[in-house]
């Protein structure tokens, strides 16, 4: 029978306070003699990060009968030439939620809409009522053609020192997977559906660690749109809505009218839990 890992009852213990704040997980190992055999169990499960606290070591202790002992220590990776705090406190430390490093943009991104929010104003001919639309845009006779738009779109990158035995081959291929992916559950204070998986790049620093940039874009969660005369339409961020129309006769000219909504689900969703960076 193969040795197998399990987090105890103990784990999750947690020195609190403004200096030298610590995590520290717990698990027992059971079924081998071997302490490579639990090295390697070790370093195939424990997170890259905790509570937005890096790993720093692990402890193993031998008890007998092929069982072992297992902490695991997560602590706040200090930023380099950082000023210290005004109160005279510890070293600057980063953002818990967000990691060593953050860097962001909210240039947005563009997207084609055959859909206004507000039909502000029709013109006619004196003596003529313009035709009611319901808010298309750009009907040519034929077809609505739309417009571009610049929509609200949150670019963010998160970098993290990983030490090198937590950078496995079974660690990228979880990064690889989960690339193009949505958030299952909510994530980094988004809420489930409004953030995009980009991907990592990671780079090594000496011998021991690994730098990492996790790349993440959020859109944000629409609900209750109305779409001409169709209300309470409710779309996740990186759904994709189109509209279908119908022709409709409105003053004496036939035209496009929004006909349904359709709301379509293009990614897979994913467990941002097994970036090992917190959620």
């Amino acid at each position: 029978m193969p040795a197998v890992i399990v987090e105890t009852y103990e784990s999750g213990a947690a020195t609190v306070g403004p200096e030298s704040p610590s995590v520290d997980l717990h698990y027992a190992v059971v079924g081998t003699e071997s302490d490579l055999d639990v090295r390697a169990l070790v370093e195939a499960t424990i997170p890259a990060i905790v509570r937005g606290m890096v790993f720093r070591n692990y402890r193993i202790e031998h008890k007998g009968a092929g069982v072992w002992d297992v902490v695991a220590r997560y602590a706040q990776e200090e930023v380099q030439g950082a000023d210290p705090p005004p109160d005279g406190g510890g070293p600057v430390t980063p953002d818990t939620q967000l990691g060593a490093n953050f860097t962001f943009e909210t240039t947005g991104g563009t997207q084609h809409v055959s859909q206004s929010l507000q039909t502000v104003a029709n013109h006619a001919r004196p003596g003529k009522v313009p035709p009611n639309f319901k808010g298309a845009i750009g009907f040519n006779g034929e077809s609505v053609e739309g417009t571009d738009v610049t929509v609200p779109v949150f670019r963010f990158t998160l970098t993290y020192s990983i030490p090198a035995l937590l950078v496995t081959f079974a660690y990228a291929v979880t990064l690889f997977r989960l690339t193009g992916r949505v958030n299952a559950a909510p994530f980094k204070g988004f809420d489930v559906g409004e953030v995009l998986f980009l991907g990592a790049s990671g780079s090594r620093r000496g011998l021991e660690a690994w730098e990492i940039t996790y790349s993440f874009a959020a859109s944000p969660n629409a609900v209750n749109l109305t779409v001409g005369d169709i209300v309470n339409v409710n779309k996740k961020g990186w759904e994709y809505l189109w509209v279908r129309y119908a022709d409709v006769e409105d003053q004496n000219v036939l035209i496009k009218q929004p006909a349904s909504v359709h709301v379509e689900r293009v990614y897979e969703s994913g467990n941002f839990a097994l970036l090992g960076i917190g959620v």
